[in-house]
């Protein structure tokens, strides 16, 4: 049972231009392995402070020539920007390069702004994903790419380097699943959920439901752990913490409002991303303030205590699942962050082990 570790590699530094910080948050990936934690994950994201980090495949290769055990996680590759092929063959290399350390996590993308940038129409997302997924997916196992479809025709080629012998895929495929038509889709294509934790925890109980329901019907066994993603704090002392966490995780929910233009009113005229309107019609109703507070409330911080009591109140609702957790997040100093990882990493993670929550993959 594993506990990993999220690099976002958000510069809102006020002292580091994006080199230093994107050095500093990079080195957390080799911390993670030494203090324990069992995988290491970076998000794919472009052309903002938001998270600085465009090819999450060739960080996962740094990591892997600066670690020995620890997983390497993709949180996720958007597929609709990136060429299928080429995924496949990147993935393929990174696996034999860590010797079948790769955990593959697959999404879709939501920011308007990352669409534009690369020319890509957003309104076509949905069935660039669910095109791209299995032609990924069967390239890894079979180690050839062949297709013909509305969004992607590729003659048969060979990738080569081919995968290893009895390579297996098996319980190390995630995709990002946020929105009701994402769920069904991560579950057909027999992928791990990946969340990421927004609301209170009850409010994410009939997604995850939704995904196990259409995952037995599709593949007839029961789907692995869940993973949870969080932005994490911790500290021996309750206020500090709170008051730390609460100042950092507002300045993050406005980072993301920002990035994803989450208070627009776009949303209900994208295809595949209505349901989104809802959410930002709420945020504006609220405003922004009470919106960040109540996007604080949803995450897991306090003192080490406290944090294996939240973690065992989504045991109870979610059942086993993979928590994952960011450390590093809206210009916290990193000498909070690491102080912050240690600790978790020291007094959390056993007591989650204990607790039977399943975190990963098998090693």
């Amino acid at each position: 049972m594993d506990v990993g570790v999220l690099l976002v590699f958000q510069n809102w530094h006020e002292n580091l231009t994006d080199g230093e910080m994107f050095r500093q948050e990079a080195e957390l990936g080799v911390l993670a392995e030494e203090y324990g934690f069992d995988s290491v994950w970076a998000a794919e994201h472009h052309f903002d402070d938001y998270s600085m980090c465009p090819d999450n495949l060739q960080l996962m290769a740094y990591l892997a020539g600066r670690t020995s055990r620890v997983q390497l996680g993709t949180g996720a590759v958007i597929l609709p920007w990136n060429d299928p092929l080429r995924v496949v063959e990147k993935v393929t290399m990174l696996d034999i390069l860590s010797q079948g350390r790769v955990v593959f996590g697959m999404g879709r993308g939501l920011a308007k702004m990352e669409y534009e940038g690369f020319g890509v129409d957003m309104n076509a997302s949905r069935g660039m994903f669910d095109e791209a997924a299995p032609m990924i997916i069967e390239g890894l196992r079979n180690g050839y790419v062949e297709h013909e479809g509305p969004n992607y025709t590729q003659a048969k080629v060979t990738v080569r380097p081919g995968p290893e012998p009895g390579t297996d895929w098996t319980d190390r495929l995630y995709g990002v699943a946020m929105s009701p038509d994402s769920v069904p889709a991560v579950a057909k294509i027999g992928a791990r959920m990946m969340t990421f934790m927004q609301y209170p925890a009850e409010m994410h109980v009939p997604a995850m439901e939704r995904y196990r329901e259409v995952y037995r019907e599709t593949h007839h066994k029961e789907p692995g752990p869940i993973l949870t993603q969080d932005f994490i704090y911790c500290h021996e002392d309750a206020t500090e913490a709170e008051a730390v966490a609460r100042e950092y995780l507002s300045r993050y929910f406005l980072s993301v409002i920002k990035h994803y233009d989450f208070a627009g009113s776009h949303w209900r005229d994208t295809k595949g991303y209505e349901a989104y309107q809802q959410g930002a019609d709420m945020i504006r109703e609220a405003g922004m303030e009470a919106a960040g507070a109540g996007y604080a409330d949803t995450q897991i911080w306090g003192t080490p205590e406290q944090i294996v009591e939240k973690y065992r109140h989504r045991l109870e609702l979610f059942g086993d699942h993979q928590p994952n957790v960011a450390p590093s997040f809206a210009g916290l100093p990193f000498d909070k962050v690491r102080a912050s990882m240690k600790l978790f990493a020291d007094k959390v993670v056993p007591e989650l082990h204990k607790m039977g929550v399943q975190a990963a993959v098998p090693a």
